[in-house]
């Protein structure tokens, strides 16, 4: 099975080094640069069987992920597109104006790799966000507001533009520190990268069984 494998920098591109048959592109930070790297190598080096937004993330409160654990969404959430009001966040679907052909803020992965998947490793709704969360009521609030476990900045951009293009993806993320209150948060950045060349390749040679 072909993979293209869509990271944001250099560091998660090296801990995937080791996954045969795999085109790994460094699309750059944020969804713009995912959405964008996604489209332009399905075009100019596809077809793939599959494309997967792989890289590191932040678990949000209540989700009691380790770091270095790695984990696979279940669904990506667009965490900010919507209307905020005063008294709520009002998504896609409750605004009336489809990002996709899917429900609101919701990007679906690809069934047959998520059933491939999730015996394997911890599975869970993740947010893509455009900022990422420094303070308690921040992380508080994408948690709530998305169900998600973990948030990052390129995922749902990634599959949503595979989807577009009638490709199969899905997303990976390693834990590399905790969200809330910057001065509070754990990191370890450098085990998580570790921990993405360790777990990360097996992880995909299941897409191929």
């Amino acid at each position: 099975m072909s993979l293209l494998l869509i990271t944001a920098v250099d560091a998660e591109a090296a801990a995937l080094a080791d996954v045969p048959d795999a085109h790994v592109v460094v699309a750059g930070i944020g969804r713009t640069n995912a959405a964008a790297a996604t489209t332009q190598a399905i075009l100019e080096h596809g077809p793939f069987e599959a494309v997967c937004s792989v890289g590191v993330a932040g678990a949000l409160p209540g989700a009691e992920l380790q770091l270095g654990e790695t984990i696979v969404a279940g669904a990506c959430i667009y965490a900010e597109e919507g209307l905020q009001t005063n008294d709520a966040f009002l998504d896609m679907q409750a605004m009336g104006f489809p990002l996709g052909d899917f429900t609101g803020n919701r990007v679906p992965v690809d069934e047959r790799l998520l059933t491939r998947l999730q015996d394997h490793a911890p599975t869970g709704l993740i947010a893509t966000v455009a900022t990422c969360s420094g303070s308690d009521l921040q992380a508080q609030t994408v948690a709530r507001r998305t169900r998600a476990i973990a948030e990052a900045m390129e995922g749902a951009a990634v599959v949503h533009a595979a989807r577009r293009l009638g490709a199969a993806a899905i997303e990976l993320r390693t834990i590399s520190n905790t969200t809330g209150d910057r001065a509070q948060q754990q990191w370890d950045l450098h085990g998580a990268f570790d921990a993405m060349a360790r777990d990360v390749p097996p992880l995909l040679q299941h897409l191929r069984n």
